[in-house]
């Protein structure tokens, strides 16, 4: 039937029983086809509690047959069934004669034509003859079962059928508040056929890209009353509930089930859904208003939402009474997105996303939705292609090799507000900063995020360490990548825990007193078909040139940092680390592949900038907007760059212009690769050659207060056919610890602040294997030479409590003043020595001898201020595995000028070792 046919009919408020174009009633009487009278005395007799008509024989014709689940009636039923073709899409004729209806929804609905379900693409119409004397009791709409619905409707015949979905883990119904309009029937009702939908909305629908389906599914207001449509592929029948009142919908095949109710507004409702071996009864998700606000699409499209992870990706909610998920993606290159999960089969086709206006958001609230529910967003490429794309904004992810997102919500309390407080008292640049790098799945190999926490703090508090810094912890597929090439840029690694079981672990080092610095990746991510590469079927992540997409070293992609969606989803990820797990330092890898356009590109591999240089100008302002973003919002935080070249300003404020015209870069430390290279490179040398080489040891004073350095020692540097930093050393056994305590001593005196890889600290003599982790066995009592690695352990330990007690250490770092050489030039004798100063002045005398013999007498110059000196540690005392060569009683200066100072001292060297001196 026509909606004209539907709307003159109300209007004219004949009766039903006439026949309409092309088609025939079914021969039952409605209540508008009933007298005043006669519908009052109905109405009269129903409130007493009989049935005006009860249900026809087709009705149980049709359930029997859904029974036995025959596709075609080929016989006639007995003689209490209509006869009945079994033609495609054809409606069950129903009968609905004044059911108990009040007289309130009788007089509201006086003059509303309700229509008998008929078919909707046929023209023959069941037989007029009806059996109601012997119609058996009337049985609740949501359980009936149309045999047209499993064996004819066209569309779901030709797909395998696929069970009903499965009810979500805390999905019981979900009640609203009253309905708007408030129909007060108590039983089933007739449904008028709806107008009719559109055919390029259905195949839309059907094919996954349409663009709106809120528009078309849901219930809107129409001529004659109020058009419910639902799209629920797989089901036998769809039931409207709302107050008191049910109606069926008409099954309009492939899935479609509609309805026209003679209502005046839209009303709270819910659907009941009947499948071949269940019922549900669950909100309609397409009857909600988007839950994005206006402010938050537009600062998306300025690209400075602050808190994009509050907005996109999935988050369980409570919207418009009523509790669920809300989903939403950015794919503005996609002609349409569906959400496919755990709740569907993943099968999205009946749950597709609206788009959200120009902002290229898709979104969609899914009622009974809960945490632990697995999803993935299925895309319509701009071809028409489909693909399944886990969520970029994810906060939890699948365990590896398994790669959904996870519906997430944090429960965590927080226990560590007294570090929070306290950590932002001092500029990381002027505090004690020694750190020890960790990665995570290896440290102790098996341990969860939850059991890592009983032993990594109490570990680091041991050796003094001041921080830890984690390898990357947010998800990865390739666990041999250690973290660096990221998928889950939201999303705490699976293989350890869930998120909140990451934040108890970063909750207790805090309680420890040790703070968490993060390896953030910005520069790339992989190209894993399901994740960001071609997001939306385009280059969406990645940058759209080619040339400047593909990162020549590791075969990923660079992100487009010109884009400001792209940049704002780096800045927020950055932020979100720092506040939601109080993260306290983003060390940032790979700075110096994203600053240069032409880094390990060839001639006519890369294009210059707008000014005809190499500088890349889209990451210099992204990276500049991070940095300036993570300390406006989290104060006491630190960013800490990994960049390898001479780049101007990396630790200069970004409202500081310096000689290349460039404004700083805005980090508060940057490792110092140089030193790194320089020095280890000098440490391999046998001792007779070190003095061709002295310079290796002494260049990086001459760039020192450049910028705010980290000295690393770091994973890269023990891997790959480098050997362990022991091994690294010359000579025997005992050398080689000789060396590596006394570069250790050096690396903690040396301006800048110290960062130490895992196993490094107990001399591990094999390379470090993200399969196997540090060897601790090595410090089994029962291992022969335990007490080697055990020494180099304790001095690690004693490093750390003379730096952290010691400010001449660690204030003056990034400042010339704090230094002094005594003597950088005795390259025949090995030797270096130079003073450090604290704020006040208070000075520590570092000396440093790599040569294997005792020297004797050697002369020093100090200040003459001074009228003593003690040793406060020596890297060749016994209890470390050296041969014990030390100063008991303290040292006084002599009167003698010495290397210029007015002062000096004479010190007995030991062999392959470094002495810290102090005042007495």
């Amino acid at each position: 039937m026509t909606e004209k046919t539907v709307a003159e009919k109300a209007a004219s408020r004949k009766p039903a029983g006439r026949k309409t174009a092309g088609k025939k009633t079914v021969g039952k009487k409605t209540a508008a086809a009933v007298k005043a009278s006669d519908r009052e005395a109905a109405l009269r007799e129903a409130a007493g509690g009989k049935a005006a008509a009860e249900e026809t024989p087709a009705r149980k014709a049709v359930a029997k047959k859904a029974v036995t689940k025959k596709a075609v009636a080929k016989k006639a039923v007995t003689a209490k069934a209509v006869t009945k073709k079994t033609a495609a899409k054809k409606p069950v004729a129903k009968k609905t004669a004044a059911k108990t209806v009040p007289e309130t929804v009788a007089a509201e609905t006086a003059g509303v034509e309700t229509v008998a379900a008929e078919t909707a693409t046929s023209k023959e119409a069941a037989p007029k003859k009806a059996a109601a004397e012997k119609a058996g009791p009337a049985k609740r709409a949501a359980k009936k079962v149309p045999a047209s619905a499993s064996s004819t409707a066209k569309g779901r015949a030709s797909r395998p059928p696929a069970p009903a979905p499965a009810e979500p883990v805390g999905a019981g119904p979900v009640r609203t508040g009253p309905a708007r309009t408030e129909p007060v029937q108590t039983g089933p009702v007739e449904v008028a056929p709806s107008p009719a939908l559109d055919g390029g909305d259905r195949e839309r629908l059907l094919h996954g890209i349409h663009h709106d389906p809120h528009s078309v599914l849901g219930a809107h207001p129409a001529p004659g009353g109020i058009v419910f449509r639902a799209f629920r592929p797989y089901a036998l029948s769809v039931t409207v509930v709302t107050g008191g009142l049910r109606a069926e919908l008409h099954d309009d095949g492939d899935g479609f089930f509609s309805g026209l109710l003679p209502l005046r507004e839209v009303p709270a409702y819910r659907l009941v859904v009947a499948y071949e071996e269940t019922v549900q009864e669950t909100e309609d998700p397409y009857r909600f208003l988007p839950t994005l606000g206006d402010l938050d699409l537009h600062l998306i499209g300025e690209g400075r939402h602050e808190e994009l992870w509050k907005v996109l990706g999935a988050h369980p909610m409570t919207h418009e009474g009523v509790s669920g998920t809300r989903f939403s993606v950015w794919a503005p290159n996609a002609r349409a997105v569906r959400l496919a999960g755990t709740f569907n089969f993943w099968d999205g086709i009946g749950y597709p996303m609206r788009s959200l206006g120009s902002s290229g958001i898709w979104e969609l609230f899914v009622p009974a939705i809960g945490e632990g529910e697995l999803y993935k967003f299925d895309i319509t490429r701009p071809d028409g292609s489909r693909t399944q794309r886990a969520d970029p904004m994810a906060r939890r992810t699948e365990t590896p090799p398994a790669t959904s997102s996870v519906v997430e919500a944090s429960h965590y309390a927080w226990g560590d507000e007294e570090w929070l407080a306290a950590r932002g008292e001092r500029p990381a640049h002027e505090a004690p900063l020694s750190i020890y790098e960790v990665h995570l799945p290896s440290w102790r190999p098996g341990l969860t995020y939850r059991q890592l926490a009983e032993q990594l703090p109490a570990y680091v508090r041991e050796l003094g360490f001041t921080h830890v810094e984690l390898m990357p912890v947010a998800e990865h597929p390739f666990g041999g990548s250690w973290g660096y090439q990221v998928t889950g840029f939201y999303a705490p690694t699976a293989r350890l825990g869930t998120p909140d079981d990451f934040r108890f672990l970063v909750d207790s080092l805090h309680r420890a007193g040790i703070g968490v610095i993060m390896d953030w990746v910005p520069a790339h991510f992989p190209r894993d078909e399901w994740a960001l590469a071609e997001f939306d079927g385009r280059p969406l992540y990645e940058h759209e040139d080619p040339l400047r997409a593909a990162h020549p070293d590791w075969g990923t992609l660079e992100f487009d940092y010109g884009r400001r969606e792209v940049r704002n989803f780096l800045v927020a990820n950055a932020v979100y680390w720092c506040e939601e797990f109080h993260i306290d330092g983003l060390r940032v890898d790979a700075v110096a592949s994203m600053l240069y356009l032409d880094y390990s590109r060839e001639p006519g591999q890369w294009t210059p900038n707008e000014h005809g240089g190499r500088e890349n100008l889209d990451a210099v302002a992204f990276l500049q907007e991070m940095n300036a973003t993570v300390y406006r919002r989290v104060p006491g935080v630190v960013t800490i760059a990994e960049e390898s070249t001479a780049w101007d300003g990396v630790t200069r404020a970004t409202h500081h212009r310096g000689p290349s015209g460039f404004g700083g870069l805005g980090f508060g430390l940057k490792w110092n690769m140089g030193w790194m290279h320089d020095s280890l490179q000098y440490m391999s040398h046998e001792p007779v050659y070190r003095k061709y080489h002295h310079g290796e040891m002494t260049f990086s004073m001459v760039y020192a207060y450049s910028e705010n350095y980290v000295l690393p020692i770091s994973h890269d540097e023990v891997v790959h056919g480098k050997k362990s930093l022991v091994s690294k050393m010359p000579g025997d056994w005992w050398q080689q610890r000789a060396n590596l305590r006394a570069y250790l001593a050096f690396m903690w005196a040396h301006p800048g602040k110290q960062l130490l890889f895992m196993g490094q600290e107990f001399a591990q003599g094999t390379e470090w294997s993200e399969a196997r982790g540090p060897d601790w066995w090595l410090l089994d009592p029962a291992y022969g030479a335990e007490a080697d690695h055990r020494g180099v352990r304790e001095l690690v330990a004693d490093l750390n409590s003379v730096y952290r007690s010691t400010p001449a250490l660690w204030e003056r770092d990034t400042v010339a003043d704090g230094f002094r050489w005594v003597v950088g030039d005795a390259a025949d004798d090995n030797v270096l020595a130079f003073l450090r100063r604290d704020a006040d002045g208070t000075p520590l005398l570092a000396v440093s001898h790599f040569s294997p013999v005792v020297r004797q007498d050697y002369r020093l110059g100090v200040p003459n201020d001074v009228p003593a000196w003690f040793e406060v540690l020596n890297t060749d005392a016994g209890r470390y595995g050296g041969s014990d060569v030390f100063h008991a009683d303290p040292v006084k200066p002599e009167p003698q000028p010495w290397h210029g100072h007015p002062a000096s001292v004479r010190l007995t060297l030991p062999p392959l070792s470094t002495v810290w001196l102090r005042p007495a």
